[in-house]
């Protein structure tokens, strides 16, 4: 069940979706690296960055884990459950809540972004769809989309060509945007250097 949503969109109204699996079980990948409590710290702390940055705009947490749902709340955000499993499953649950709450584009970011900056200024693009790909080209750090008309997220390996194939299928305009403090998000080891945490 989602909570309410305390703000009245306008008809061109942004809303920012983060899908949050779990603080707890986040950055299996990094666990030669860092220990479970190092990550946990982690994983928290770039969520913070990732709602700070996108103030104003209004927030759904798509979450299950009780722990994010608490934080999410306690941050302002709007917590929607995934009906189903995975990550593209759990994006299409918030683009609908947000869609149902009145909202006409929603901007999905992931929460582990840990040099992420202010992110209204990319719903100032001209097109319908702006993406943001990851410091290699491969993956999708940042996606606004319209919440109107049938669309197929592709998160998963090669995501960032995957989008763009699926926003030309649904005749959309795109822009894509290279910033490099949304380009860095946290899989490997290399990225943590990159970051200047390890």
């Amino acid at each position: 069940m989602s909570t309410p949503v305390a703000v009245t969109p306008t008809a061109a109204a942004i809303a920012v979706v983060v899908p949050i699996k779990s603080f707890s079980h986040a950055k299996g990948r990094l666990a030669d690296t860092l220990s479970v409590e190092a990550r946990v710290a982690l994983a928290r702390r770039c969520a913070e960055t990732v709602l700070a940055a996108a103030h104003p705009l209004p927030i759904f947490v798509v979450c299950d884990d009780a722990d994010v749902v608490a934080w999410a709340r306690a941050n302002g955000a709007t917590v929607v459950a995934p009906l189903l499993p995975g990550l593209n499953e759990a994006v299409a649950a918030g683009r609908q809540t947000a869609a149902s709450a009145g909202f006409a584009r929603v901007l999905v970011v992931h929460s582990d972004l840990p040099a992420a900056q202010s992110l209204a200024t990319l719903v100032d693009e001209p097109t319908d769809v702006v993406i943001v790909p990851d410091r290699h080209r491969d993956g999708t750090n940042a996606l606004l989309v319209p919440t109107a008309g049938a669309f197929s997220f592709r998160y998963g390996p090669g995501s960032f060509d995957a989008h763009q194939a699926a926003v030309a299928h649904a005749g959309w305009t795109c822009t894509v945007v290279t910033r490099p403090d949304l380009a860095l998000d946290l899989d490997t080891p290399d990225d943590l250097r990159a970051a200047g945490l390890a």
